[in-house]
């Protein structure tokens, strides 16, 4: 079960950059079109195919390409905040002895015995 998961979030994360990036892209374009032509008429005239469609319906702009690239962009900012929340909260619990295998059992058995010698010959 946990395989599926690890696939679904990975498939979730590549959904939502290959999302975002064209998103990103189509605005881009727009603010360069207008910004080369300096009007939106003067843009209208030299583009064609999507960007026209867009330029000439700009509420089908703002609630097919703007407004969900910030829904986008808002959502991953709170699931980065949750997934810093989360894995800073398994940091900071203590490892258990049981928690630790035998070779990890033995290194930390073996700096813990060079701690006490450098202690001891230190004093």
């Amino acid at each position: 079960m946990k395989n599926y998961q690890k696939y679904l979030i990975v498939a979730g994360i590549a959904i939502d950059v290959i999302i975002t990036i064209f998103l990103f892209v189509i605005s881009i374009i727009m603010l360069v079109m207008i910004g080369k032509y300096g009007d939106t008429r003067e843009a209208v005239n030299h583009a064609n195919g999507l960007i026209l469609f867009l330029l000439n319906n700009t509420t089908i702009y703002f609630w097919g390409f703007v407004f969900p690239l910030f829904v986008l962009l808002a959502g991953n900012i709170v699931l980065l905040v949750f997934y810093v929340k989360k894995t800073s909260a398994k940091e900071n619990t203590k490892t258990q002895l049981d928690d630790l295998s035998e070779e990890q059992k033995e290194a930390l058995k073996a700096e813990l015995l060079k701690d006490l010698q450098k202690n001891i010959e230190e004093k």
